[in-house]
């Protein structure tokens, strides 16, 4: 708002010019604290943005440790539904207690420690880094708390450590293996008509001869996971696999009851059917071992059950293979790892090798909690396998043989 000014020097003049001068002044001032806010707002919401789609989870505290902010990524990595907000950090996330308190009993600016922590039933493993929060003047405002999820990360280390011992260690051991044996036979038919008893000699020998091929079967399946060969992909039918390994465990396992939801249709795809097929048997096979588990320690009325569907969804095959055996550990995702296994009797690589096989043919291999079978509320484990629909390779076109050209071209001369 101006007035106008009057010529002079009165006081009146002087009023007008002082006055326009303050709205001149106020005005130049509320111009500069609107576009302030417009420039802070516009950083809030950068900051909000950037926070709310990292895919590393970040939690903000207040000087006394209590939560005030937290991203989606921290909300879906630790499945807090409402954020947890204006709580202890001991309270939202027990897990990091210990490692808060080192850095807030401590002299250092940061701490950083990988933990391990279970969330719906699923083990992962989180890097996680807490820092202060520092004034301009060097006070305390806060901590900031960020971490990833690394457990594919720290999976695949494990696989790629193991693949370089299992390829030492089916080196060093394989070798001697045939030796002995074979002079464990020698052995016995040499000195079996020598011996007082020779009943206990072919005992001894025997022995040797059995754990020598029993090694040589851990040796051989080590060796194969550590050199998986590479897919010969033909053109197969999937429906035609997931038949022939459901019919072939069907017989084997007579006591449980197997339930099949697969097309009729044929499902044409390029595969190594051998692989494929290697892959659905041991699948198949590990839910019946569940259910044997499970049943020696189920009460009466346990109705043993496999089930077996093939479906498509968003341009892939998608095979589940469920059972309602034992369940699955919380640390599900080292089932993968070889030689961890949950049967006394397992040798911890048939779920490595049959990941390898999936992945080698751009699939997937989840293991996830199988959905109740009946009115218990029992959780079995379920094995999902997703492959993609690859696009079919066109066949190049044959040259004709020379012969046959050579007489095209003279045709036409004529």
């Amino acid at each position: 708002m101006q007035v106008v000014e009057e010529d002079g020097d009165d006081e009146i003049a002087s009023l007008g010019r002082l006055f326009n001068q303050m709205t001149r002044q106020l005005k130049g001032q509320r111009e500069a604290l609107v576009d302030s806010h417009r420039q802070t707002e516009r950083r809030r919401r950068l900051f909000d943005s950037v926070l709310s789609n990292v895919t590393a989870g970040v939690i903000g505290l207040d000087s006394d440790g209590d939560v005030d902010f937290v991203n989606r990524a921290a909300e879906r990595l630790l499945d807090l539904a409402d954020g947890r907000s204006d709580v202890p950090l001991a309270a939202a996330v027990p897990e990091f207690a210990s490692l808060f308190d080192r850095l807030r009993d401590g002299g250092g600016s940061a701490v950083q420690e990988e933990l391990r922590l279970t969330r719906k039933g699923k083990q992962e493993s989180l890097l996680v880094r807490m820092s202060r929060r520092m004034s301009e003047t060097g006070n305390l405002e806060g901590y900031v708390v960020a971490f990833d999820d690394v457990t594919d990360l720290v999976s695949a280390q494990r696989m790629a450590a193991w693949g370089d011992v299992a390829r030492r260690i089916a080196h060093e051991i394989k070798n001697p293996l045939t030796p002995i044996q074979l002079s464990a036979e020698r052995i016995k038919r040499k000195f079996a008509p020598q011996v007082r008893e020779p009943e206990d000699l072919e005992q001894y020998t025997d022995v040797i001869i059995r754990q020598t091929g029993d090694l040589r079967r851990i040796v051989d399946e080590f060796s194969k996971f550590a050199r998986m060969p590479e897919p010969d992909r033909r053109d197969c039918d999937l429906v035609e696999l997931v038949r022939a390994a459901a019919l072939l465990q069907e017989n084997g396992q007579p006591g449980v009851h197997f339930v099949k939801d697969i097309p009729r249709t044929p499902m044409p795809m390029e595969l190594d059917a051998t692989m494929i097929g290697q892959a659905l048997t041991n699948l198949i096979k590990n839910a019946g071992e569940a259910i044997e588990t499970r049943v020696e320690k189920a009460s009466a009325g346990f109705r043993p059950e496999v089930r077996i569907a093939l479906v498509t969804e968003d341009n892939e095959a998608v095979v589940r293979i469920a059972d309602n055996g034992i369940g699955l550990p919380p640390d599900r995702a080292r089932l993968f790892e070889p030689y961890v296994t949950t049967r006394e009797k397992g040798t911890g690589l048939g779920l490595p090798i049959v990941k390898k096989i999936i992945e080698e043919h751009g699939g997937t291999l989840a293991l996830l909690d199988a959905p109740a079978f009946d009115a218990s509320g029992h959780l079995g484990a379920m094995a999902e396998i997703r492959l993609p629909f690859q696009p079919r390779k066109k066949a190049r076109p044959q040259k004709p043989p020379e012969s046959a050209a050579r007489s095209a071209a003279g045709g036409q001369g004529d």
